[in-house]
């Protein structure tokens, strides 16, 4: 599928505060998320690389231990695997 169209694909909550749509490639997880001021994704890991690409609002990323404030602009790879969490300083997209 070379075209994804997240206004009309399904939504879905993947943790409570945080929803939209999401697709896997083989090897890539993209989604289209919105997360609520206060939202926390639990550290997690899968197969499917992932990025994460902030368009608004200010998030708290933790991979491998390390943490940083991603704010508009900024963008995190977390590769297969790789033990990753999110808290959502301020609503996020």
């Amino acid at each position: 599928m070379p075209f994804i169209n997240f206004n009309t694909k399904k939504q879905v909550t993947v943790w409570e505060g945080i929803s939209g749509g999401i697709h896997h490639s083989e090897q890539l997880t993209f989604a289209h998320f919105t997360l609520q001021k206060g939202a926390v994704a639990k550290e997690h890991s899968h197969v499917h690389e992932q990025w994460t690409h902030i368009i608004s609002g200010e998030l708290e990323f933790t991979l491998n231990g390390e943490t940083t404030i991603l704010k508009p602009g900024m963008a995190a790879h977390s590769p297969s695997f790789a033990p990753h969490s999110a808290r959502a300083i301020t609503e996020c997209k």
